[in-house]
C-alpha cells in the first residue's frame, strides 16, 4: 500500500527575506516569481522545517531576514509552518527560530546570548527529539530528498550511492544467472574456486605483473650465463684426466725418493743417540736438585697464599672507606632536606585563608542572603584548616624520616670505622708474615746446586754437542739432492693445478648449459601460465560484459525515460563500475538540456516512489524550462521564473492566486 504525503499549506514568516507568505496548494500548483523573490526559498523552508537543512542539503545557511545593506534584522522570530495530508489525515508541523536576549543583573540593556528553536506538532509544543521522531515516522530524510527534488538523485548523490540505490530498487543479477545465460562461462566457477570475481581479477593482475617482471629478467639472466660460460674448444676432457693421473703417479714416486734421501741410516742412528743423551742430562739434573726444588715450590705457594690474604684485607678496607664517603654525602643531603622541610613547615603554618565568594546567585543574578554567605565562608575556613593540618602533618613526617636516616648513617659510619681499624691491624700482621716467607724463599733458591759445575753433567753435554755436529754434516751432504727432487715435485704439482683448472671448465660449461635449460624451461612455463591467466581474465571480462547487459536491461526496464550506464570500458580492455544517467544516449552530466534533466528526474522519482511505497510533494525548480512535464504520482509544486512577477504568485488548478507580502 502506497503512503501518500501531500502539502496542503506552507507558511513562511521572516524566513530568508520572506516576511509573511502562505502557499495554499489544494493539489499541484505553479509558483511564479522573478529571480531572487523567494521561489527556491519555499523549498528551503520546507526542508528546513523537516530536517534543519536547505534544499541543497546544507545545514549552515542564512535563515534570518537581512536589510538592504546585508545586515541581520534583530528581534524577529523566523517561522515555518506546514500542514501535511498523510493518507488522508492532516498533520501540522511548525518550527520557530528566535534570538535570545538576556538582561544581566545591574545592566539596563539586554545582550544577545544565542538562539532558540521551538518545535510544534499539531499546535502542541514538543522537544526537539520528539519532533525529529515524529518527522521520521512520516518519512526518513534520505527517502524524502529522493522523492521531492528531481535533481537530488543525479546532482547531489555520489555515483556509488546512485548505483547502490538502483540495485536496491531493481535488484542485482546473481552470478548464477549470468553464468547460466552464457554457455562460454561454464568453466568460471571452477576457476574462481570460491573467490569473488573482483578478488580473482586482482590475483590475476598481480600474478601477470609478477610474470612480466620475471619474463623480462630471464633473457638477461641467460645472456649472463652464456657470457660466463668457459671456452672448451680445442680441449679434450679425457686426455686431461689421463695426464692428471700420470702426473700424480710421478709425484708420488718423487716424494718417496725425497724421503729416502732425507732419511739416511747413519743420521737416524746419531739422532737416536742424541735423544738418549738429552734424557740422561735431565736425569742428572733431577738427582742433583730434587729435594731443594720441592721446598722452593712449597715456599712459593705459601708466599702466594699470604699475598692473597693480604690483598683481600686491603680490598675490604677500601670498600668500607667508599661506603663511609657515600654515607657522608647522603647525611649532607638528608640534613639539607630536613632544613628545607622545616622552612616549608613554617611557610605552610603561616598561610591564611583567602576566600572570595560570589555574592550574587549564579542562576538568577540576585544577591545571596548574609547567612548563606557566612555559611559558605565557614565551610571554606574549615576545609582550609583541614588541608593545612594534613599538609603540616605530611611535612613533619617527611622531616622525621630524613633526620632518622641521617642519624642511622652516622651510626653506620662509626661501626665501619671500627671495622677498618681492625682490618688494618690484620693487614699489618699479614705483611710481616709475607716478608718472612719471601726471605725464606730467597734462602732456598740460593741453596739450589748449579748442574753446570757437575763433571758428569758437563761430560754428557759435550758428547751431545759432538753428535749434533756430526748430524749436521750428514744432512748437508744430502741437502742438494733433496732440493732438486723437491723442485721437480713442485713443477709437476703446478702442471696438475693447470690441468685441474682446464678440467673444471667442462664442469662449469655443463652447469651453464643446465642453467640455460632451466631458464628456458621456466620461460616456457611462465608463458603458458600467462596465457592461462589471459584466458581466465577474458572469462571474467566476458562475465562482466554479460552481467552489464543483463543488469542494465533489468534496471532500465523500470524507467520510462531514464537510462543508466553502469559500466565503462577502460583503455586496458577492462570494465570499471560507474553510474551515469542518460536520456536518448546523452549523459546527464554532459550535454543534457534542463528540460530533459527535470523530466528524467521526475521519471526516477516515479520509480523510487513505487519502490518505497511513498508519494511526496515534488518541488520542481526552473519549471519554465519544460513545456511538458511528465505525470507523477506525487504532488507537483512547480517553481517558474516570471520576470513580471516581482512578488510570488501562485496558480492552483482553479487558477486561484496568492501574492507574497
Amino acid at each position: 500500500m502506497t503512503k501518500s504525503i501531500r502539502l496542503v499549506t506552507l507558511t513562511l514568516r521572516n524566513f530568508k527575506g520572506v516576511r509573511d507568505f502562505t502557499l495554499d496548494t489544494q493539489g499541484s500548483v505553479d509558483v511564479y516569481g522573478d529571480n531572487a523573490v523567494g521561489k527556491t526559498t519555499l523549498f528551503d523552508a520546507f526542508t528546513w522545517l523537516l530536517f534543519d537543512k536547505d534544499s541543497q542539503n546544507k545545514k549552515d545557511f542564512q535563515i534570518k531576514t537581512l536589510d538592504a545593506r546585508g545586515n541581520v534584522l534583530h528581534g524577529l522570530s523566523h517561522e515555518v509552518e506546514a500542514t501535511l495530508l498523510i493518507d488522508g489525515s492532516k498533520t501540522t508541523l511548525r518550527k520557530v527560530y528566535s534570538e535570545k536576549w538576556t538582561k544581566k543583573r545591574g545592566s539596563a540593556t539586554p545582550e544577545f546570548s544565542g538562539h532558540t528553536t521551538d518545535h510544534f506538532v499539531d499546535g502542541v509544543p514538543v522537544k526537539m527529539n520528539e519532533y525529529k521522531e515524529r518527522v521520521d515516522q512520516i518519512v526518513s530524510e534520505d527517502v524524502f530528498k529522493l522523492l521531492t527534488s528531481p535533481t537530488y538523485f543525479n546532482e547531489q548523490l555520489k555515483w556509488q550511492d546512485r548505483r547502490k540505490i538502483l540495485l536496491q530498487v531493481c535488484g542485482d543479477v546473481s552470478d548464477d544467472d549470468v553464468i547460466a545465460s552464457n554457455v562460454s562461462l561454464a568453466k568460471l566457477p571452477g576457476i574462481l574456486n570460491g573467490r569473488s570475481l573482483e578478488d580473482h581479477r586482482k590475483v590475476i593482475a598481480a600474478r601477470r605483473a609478477e610474470i612480466n617482471k620475471e619474463l623480462d629478467k630471464i633473457p638477461v639472466r641467460i645472456d649472463e650465463v652464456v657470457r660466463s660460460k668457459p671456452d672448451t674448444s680445442g680441449l679434450d676432457e679425457r686426455d686431461i684426466e689421463e695426464s692428471i693421473f700420470t702426473l700424480r703417479m710421478q709425484i708420488e714416486g718423487k716424494e718417496a725418493e725425497e724421503f729416502r734421501i732425507r732419511s739416511g741410516g747413519e743420521a737416524v742412528v746419531k739422532e737416536k743417540r742424541l735423544r738418549e743423551i738429552e734424557g740422561e742430562l735431565l736425569e742428572i739434573k733431577n738427582q742433583l736438585q730434587a729435594g731443594t726444588l720441592e721446598k722452593v715450590v712449597t715456599k712459593r705457594q705459601e708466599v702466594s697464599a699470604l699475598k692473597g690474604d693480604y690483598d683481600e684485607l686491603v680490598r675490604q678496607v677500601r670498600d668500607k672507606h667508599r661506603t663511609i664517603e657515600r654515607n657522608k654525602q647522603w647525611i649532607v643531603e638528608r640534613q639539607a632536606e630536613v632544613d628545607r622541610l622545616r622552612q616549608q613547615w613554617h611557610e605552610a603554618n603561616n598561610e591564611a585563608l583567602e576566600h572570595h565568594h560570589d555574592e550574587n546567585c549564579p542562576t538568577c543574578g540576585q544577591a545571596l542572603p548574609e547567612e548563606q554567605l557566612q555559611a559558605a565562608h565557614q565551610k571554606a575556613q574549615a576545609d582550609f584548616n583541614r588541608r593545612k593540618a594534613e599538609r603540616l602533618e605530611q611535612i613533619t613526617a617527611k622531616g622525621k624520616t630524613a633526620a632518622d636516616e641521617a642519624k642511622r648513617l652516622e651510626q653506620e659510619n662509626a661501626v665501619l670505622a671500627d671495622a677498618i681499624a681492625a682490618l688494618e691491624q690484620q693487614a699489618a700482621v699479614k705483611e710481616k708474615e709475607i716478608r718472612a716467607a719471601e726471605s725464606e724463599l730467597t734462602d732456598l733458591q740460593t741453596g739450589i746446586k748449579d748442574v753446570e759445575s757437575d763433571p758428569q753433567y758437563v761430560q754428557k753435554k759435550q758428547e751431545a754437542v759432538v753428535i749434533q755436529q756430526e748430524i749436521d754434516q750428514l744432512r748437508a751432504s744430502v741437502q742438494e739432492a733433496a732440493a732438486k727432487v723437491r723442485e721437480e715435485i713442485a713443477t709437476m704439482k703446478a702442471q696438475v693445478q693447470t690441468l685441474e683448472q682446464e678440467k673444471a671448465k667442462f664442469a662449469q660449461a655443463r652447469a651453464a648449459e643446465q642453467r640455460i635449460e632451466e631458464l628456458a624451461t621456466r620461460e616456457r612455463e611462465l608463458a603458458a601460465e600467462y596465457e592461462r591467466l589471459e584466458q581466465e581474465l577474458f572469462l571474467t571480462e566476458e562475465f562482466i560484459r554479460t552481467k552489464v547487459n543483463l543488469l542494465e536491461e533489468k534496471i532500465n526496464s523500470r524507467f520510462q525515460f531514464a537510462r543508466f550506464k553502469l559500466f565503462e570500458q577502460q583503455i586496458n580492455g577492462g570494465l570499471a563500475e560507474v553510474c551515469e544517467t542518460t536520456y536518448n544516449g546523452v549523459p546527464y552530466s554532459g550535454g543534457l538540456n534542463n528540460a530533459a534533466r527535470i523530466n528524467v528526474g521526475l521519471d526516477i522519482i516515479n520509480t523510487l516512489s513505487e519502490h518505497y511505497g511513498i508519494t511526496a510533494p515534488i518541488f520542481i525548480d526552473n519549471a519554465e524550462a519544460v513545456t511538458s512535464l511528465i505525470q507523477t504520482a506525487g504532488q507537483q509544486i512547480r517553481l517558474i521564473v516570471s520576470e513580471k512577477d516581482k512578488q510570488l504568485r501562485v496558480e492552483t488548478a482553479n487558477r486561484d492566486m496568492k501574492e507574497a507580502v
